[in-house]
């Protein structure tokens, strides 16, 4: 019945399986045992997942803009708008281990530049910065909220100052690996970021118009408690960065 083999007296059995030296065949009265583990679920990147990973930002020359540093991962709430909506779009279904390259165009970055954001003020606005440079960034009050503004020229009594990203305009290439992925407590969800190095992007980034490491927010709209220089800024004795890590 098994085209001319036979089954030896000396064949043997291994897993429901009978074989001898030349066939292998399967038992019918031997049924498979079910294994006593149970599947496990790989978690993969969704709304209200924390997501750790690391990161490198190149604009479209190549040149660096910005990267995690080792041992120091990007982490962020999944679904809450705490990274730029192209690459948190690209993201989704990722799982720990994954890598991606990712091209994000202005309109799901930064966006482009507003003309109407830059402006002319006068330099007395910045009363308690000695060395007022470009380059350096402040937070100014608005009717909108408040506001980074960048300066961009200083002349005489004026000063230029820009409320444009710095990376408006731009195309953003990411080249990203997931690190770590899990659910979000309630606590993180309700508070539209996570809890860790006091930040919503995991070590010092910003929600719109507040804080993000739930310290009381100072007079005038600052984050870290520094004055509110004259005309709606914050002083500041270093720049900020430019948030290139895709922090919304």
């Amino acid at each position: 019945m098994f085209g001319g083999s036979e089954i030896r007296a000396n064949g043997g059995k291994i897993n429901g399986f009978f074989f001898d030296d030349e066939n292998l065949f399967a038992s019918a009265s031997a049924p498979q045992p079910r294994s006593k583990y149970k599947s496990l679920q790989i978690m993969q990147i969704a709304e209200g997942t924390v997501v750790a990973m690391d990161y490198a930002l190149k604009d479209d020359e190549g040149t660096l803009i910005d990267q995690s540093q080792p041992g120091q991962p990007l982490v962020y709430l999944h679904g809450h708008r705490n990274i730029i909506p192209g690459l948190e779009a690209a993201l989704v279904g990722k799982q720990a281990g994954d890598s991606a390259e990712v091209r994000v165009d202005p309109a799901n970055g930064y966006g482009e530049p507003n003309p109407a954001l830059e402006q002319v003020v006068p330099k007395d606005r910045f009363q308690g910065v000695e060395d007022l440079q470009a380059g350096m960034q402040f937070q100014a009050n608005t009717d909108q909220g408040p506001v980074s503004v960048r300066v961009v020229k200083v002349e005489g009594d004026e000063v230029t100052v820009d409320g444009n990203h710095p990376l408006a305009g731009k195309h953003l290439n990411f080249n990203v690996t997931i690190q770590e992925v899990r659910a979000a407590t309630e606590e993180e969800i309700e508070h539209g970021h996570i809890h860790q190095g006091g930040g919503c992007c995991g070590g010092g980034g910003s929600e719109e118009g507040g804080c993000c490491n739930d310290e009381p927010q100072a007079e005038g709209g600052c984050c870290n408690d520094e004055p509110q220089a004259e005309g709606g800024s914050c002083s500041t004795e270093e720049p900020k960065g430019e948030g290139g890590c895709g922090c919304a």
